[in-house]
This record gives structure tokens, sequence and C-alpha cells, in this order.
């Protein structure tokens, strides 16, 4: 088992790994972004994701499943174009939950599964 760390101040705070590659799969946790709104947090949250499943040694293209959490729905549907982008080519399995999130200005929060690239030890 290999844990990663981004360094992320929540990480050292609440005391999670931003992934942990186990069993030939990488788990990242959920993932925030800054920015003004809900895209540019979406944007930021996935190149959050990307680095990860890098380092990882796993990519979107083998993403299992992956879950989106938003406290308003209705902001969902602005996101899609670039989660289409990111999964659009092997779209995984998907939930969308409507929830609260760890401080109000987080629109969007997105956690991942994948399975690590071939040749890839966990």
């Amino acid at each position: 088992m290999k844990r990663i760390s981004s360094g992320g101040a929540y990480e050292e705070k609440i005391g999670y790994s931003r992934a942990v590659m186990a069993g030939g799969m990488v788990y990242v946790s959920g993932c925030v972004g800054e920015g003004a709104d809900v895209k540019a947090q979406c944007a930021a949250a996935l190149a959050t994701i990307e680095r990860a499943l890098a380092e990882a040694g796993s990519d979107f293209a083998h993403v299992v499943r992956v879950t989106y959490m938003l406290p308003d729905a209705t902001e969902f549907e602005p996101c899609w174009p670039l989660l289409r982008a990111a999964f659009g080519a092997n779209p995984p399995a998907a939930t969308m939950i409507e929830c609260g999130l760890i401080d109000p200005k987080y629109r969007i929060e997105i956690e991942v599964t994948a399975m690590l690239r071939t040749g890839v030890v966990g």
C-alpha cells in the first residue's frame, strides 16, 4: 500500500491521504478547488485529481467510479463540459449527491476510484 499526499491543509488537520494505492487500485479522496464559481472549482478539483492519479500511476482513462457532491444540484450542469472532457472517452460509473460541503465557499467536491495502469504496483 502507498499513501499519497498533496500537502493540502485539510489532509493534516483531519488526518487523511489525498490518495491511497492498494490492490491494483487508486482511491482519490474528495477534492475541492479554489475559484470564483462552480466551473472554476470543478476545473481545479479535476487538476488535483489528475495529479494524484499520475503520481499513483493512473489517469482519467482508468477511473472506474466518480462521485460528485454539490450543495446545489442546479450548479452541476455547467460542469458537464469539463467532466465530459476529462472522462468522455472512458466514462466511469457516476453518482451526483446534493449535500453540504466542509466550507460554504466550495461549490463542488469530486472523488474517484481508478485502476492502476498495467505494470504499476500499488
